[in-house]
Parts: structure tokens; sequence; C-alpha cells
């Protein structure tokens, strides 16, 4: 067959999925980055503010855990190819960098899925089943899909670094917990709170979790869910073009 066929890449983009999940996302470490960091993190919040319901703590813990996982490996997979050496005969295969990047998202998204039936199950076994669960899967999946593209996004600069594009990351994904309702509610937020907010794709995805759990939203679900596949398609393609173009810097 072509190399150069939709088909034949798609196949290809599946044995790098392959490949990540086996290499990179079936580690101890990145269970413990993407479910009980988050887990800790507000448990935290959860002592110090007595009197939360368990579905406001679940969506939130719900809203962390996808964020994290789906951003855990995903930004350092390209530098730690390039450090060992391994993205050069990656891309001298018949294979496109659109390919590529796809393969890593896509094993992003499947990890990421994998883990979010954790917190929904906390939430059940915690009296906080949802209460709308059609909202809340289609609101997992975009999340998921959106989140995984951010990560690609972040691992753009021209680095085979992986530490330096790990700081570059928590730079960018720790302030994006406080602003996004997570914590706080957003209409709680001061105005440049809010402002902030509306940037965040994080925000929409716990709004939908609140929707889901609490029957309470900031914006409709249905913008919600609009505002998650806008991103998820403008970070995947600045992603996809970045890629393109940094590549040589990196190799």
């Amino acid at each position: 067959m072509n190399p150069e066929h939709p088909f034949e890449q798609m196949r290809r983009a599946l044995a790098i999925t392959k490949k990540d999940i086996r290499i990179y996302y079936a580690k101890g470490p990145v269970v413990i980055f993407g479910l009980f960091m988050p887990l800790f993190l507000f448990l935290a919040f959860a002592v110090g503010n007595r009197g939360l319901s368990a579905p406001f703590l679940v969506s939130g813990l719900l809203a962390m855990s996808l964020f994290f996982t789906a951003t855990a490996v995903s930004p350092v997979i390209q530098p730690w190819e390039a450090q060992a050496r391994t993205l050069e005969r990656l891309l001298a295969a018949p294979i496109t960098m659109r390919t590529l990047v796809a393969g890593d998202m896509l094993a992003s998204l499947v990890f990421t899925l994998l883990i979010a039936a954790v917190p929904v199950g906390i939430g059940w076994a915690a009296g906080a089943p949802p209460l709308h669960p059609l909202a809340l899967l289609a609101g997992i999946v975009l999340g998921a899909v959106c989140f995984s593209a951010f990560g690609l996004l972040l691992s753009t600069p021209p680095t085979n670094t992986p530490s330096n594009v790990m700081m570059l990351s928590s730079l960018v994904k720790f302030p994006l917990i406080f602003i996004s309702g997570v914590f706080v509610p957003v209409e709680e937020l001061p105005l440049w709170g809010q402002a902030l907010a509306v940037c965040s794709p994080l925000t929409y995805f716990t709004d939908i979790a609140r929707y889901a759990l609490l029957d309470t939203h900031t914006f409709p679900v249905i913008a919600d869910l609009a505002a998650l596949a806008g991103f998820a398609l403008l970070f995947g393609a600045v992603a996809m073009a970045l890629h393109e173009r940094t590549v040589g810097g990196r190799i």
C-alpha cells in the first residue's frame, strides 16, 4: 500500500500510540501524577473548607485528574525521543509529522479516558453518582481530546531536554488550576479572575462536571461542549503546525 495513503498513515499513527503507551504511559509515576497528586491536592483544600458537598469535591477531582493525566507525559515525549536519538529514526520512516503528533495525542487520549474512570468511581462510592451521565461522558471525551492536544502544544519548543519542557509545562498548568473554577466557582472569582477563567479550557470541563454531578453550571452546557471542541481543534492544529516547524531544531 502507498505509504502516503491516509489509511496507511492512520495505521502507523496507531503503531506510535501503542509504542507510547507501552514505553511512557504504563508507568507508576504517570498514574501517581495523574491521579494521586490531584487527589491529595484537593483533599488538602477540602480539609480547610469543611461543609463542601461530595459532588463538588468529586467534580473538582475529576477535572484535575483529567487535566493532569492528559498533560503528564505528552509534553515530553518528543524531547525524550530526541534525546534518545529515536526521533530521527521515526522521522526517517515514511510517516509525516502530523501522523507522529496524532499518534502521541491518541496515546494521551486513551490513557486519560482510562484514568477518568477512577474519580467517577470514587464519586459513585462517595454517594455522588452522575445526574447527567451523557453530558459527563461527552465532556470527558472532549476534555480528554482538548487537554491531550494542549499537552502536545506544550511540547513544541525546539529542545531535546525534557526538563526544560517540564518546567514550561508546570508554569502553564498550575496557574490554570486556580483560575478555572476547580477550587472556587467561577462566579465567586473577582472580575479579573472571571476574565482569565473564560480563556481556560479547564473552566469549561469543570463546569460540565459540576452540571453532571451537582446540576448547577455557570455557562450553558452546549457552550461548554462547543468551547472544548473549539479549543481541541485550535490546540491540535497549532501543535501540528509548530511541530513541523520546530522539529529541525530538536534533532
